[in-house]
């Protein structure tokens, strides 16, 4: 299964096209993603939005926005004027979710908490109890005795 998600930020402004049938509306933005150590450089993708979405991330992003994408990634291959092909990579998006102000794109490898004092508390629910008794799940189960045998076990005929 191909599926990305991806945290990052918008550096260009999107932009809509249509197919050469004029039905169906495709959106373009560049994306970049935060490096995993400090010193590594951002690396930039195109991600692509097709239909409704297209329509949508026209309207509703822009640069500077930071969002969490998610879709599907493929290479493409370009020729290049200089008579060779280059590969790209591109997210084909079938959701995207725009983060709050003021959120910060930075990658961790151990989770940290936050706190605020304007932060409420949050309410965990419980799991929900079983439908059935824990015994009657129990007493579905095979019984097996614990009490010696004559016969010994012989482990070659055992199933695995």
């Amino acid at each position: 299964m191909n599926s990305c998600i991806l945290m990052a930020e918008i550096v260009q402004e999107p932009q809509l096209r249509y197919t050469p049938d004029n039905q169906t509306p495709i959106a373009e933005i560049m994306v970049e993603i935060a490096g995993l150590r400090d010193d590594d450089p951002p690396a930039r993708l195109k991600v692509v939005g097709w239909g409704n979405l297209a329509q949508e991330i026209q309207e509703n992003y822009h640069q500077g926005d930071r969002i969490i994408v998610e879709g599907r990634l493929h290479m493409n291959s370009i020729d290049r004027p200089e008579g060779f092909k280059e590969k790209r990579a591109e997210l084909t998006a079938q959701k995207i979710h725009l983060l709050g102000a003021g959120a910060t794109l930075t990658t961790s490898t151990t989770p940290t908490a936050t706190t605020s004092a304007t932060a409420s508390p949050t309410t965990v629910a419980a799991p929900p109890a079983p439908s059935k008794p824990r015994s009657a799940e129990l007493s579905k189960t095979p019984a097996y005795s614990a009490a010696p045998s004559n016969n010994p076990v012989d482990y070659d005929d055992i199933p695995f």
